[in-house]
């Protein structure tokens, strides 16, 4: 299946509308066309607006749900952050084809013990524009998917707006994807 070519929804599926944040029942036997698939979650064009579907319900648009993270048995802390920032880098605004982490929204992020072999992740994340009413979803995408990460216990994610994001966050590699170098 390619980007942009019309698929049948083969159930009903909950999905957020962008940029508002409100929630969505796409009909089964619904036709959309998938404009952006990164991170494991989607991007559908239906109805003459713009949505998000999770990558849980991948199933809804016949695709497979993308694998959580793995680690190794013998996973030392700097395995398992990396493994966090790797998480970090799967999430992505559903407007720009950018993960958050090139796009430097992520401004703080650490890993502490939180006993038993497990870990708590303590992330402050800001947004391209403080009105955005995406900024929970995005919040709450980077805070399941760093979840997922074998040994994380919990994971906080807060939005702050102090420094304000500006262009000169992006790194290199984003700078040079939008133009903007």
């Amino acid at each position: 299946m390619q980007r942009g070519e019309p698929v049948l929804l083969q159930r009903d599926v909950m999905a957020i509308t962008i940029p508002m944040g409100d929630q969505a029942i796409l009909p089964e036997g619904g036709e959309v066309m998938i404009t952006q698939a990164l991170g494991g979650s989607f991007t559908v064009y239906y109805g003459g607006n713009l949505l998000r579907i999770a990558g849980e319900d991948a199933d809804a648009l016949g695709m497979e749900p993308v694998k959580g993270p793995e680690l190794p048995p013998d996973a030392d802390d700097e395995d398992i952050e990396d493994c966090v920032w790797g998480q970090m880098k799967t999430c992505y605004d559903p407007e720009i084809p950018i993960n958050i982490v090139d796009l430097g929204l992520v401004y703080h992020c650490e890993v502490r013990d939180a006993g038993d072999d497990r870990k708590d992740v303590f992330i402050d994340m800001t947004l391209t524009a403080p009105g955005c009413g995406m900024g929970d979803i995005i919040a709450d995408d980077v805070r399941y998917k760093v979840e997922q990460v074998p040994q994380i216990r919990r994971a906080h994610v807060e939005l702050v707006f102090d420094p304000p994001w500006s262009p000169d966050m992006m790194s290199e590699a984003a700078r040079l994807q939008t133009g903007m170098m």
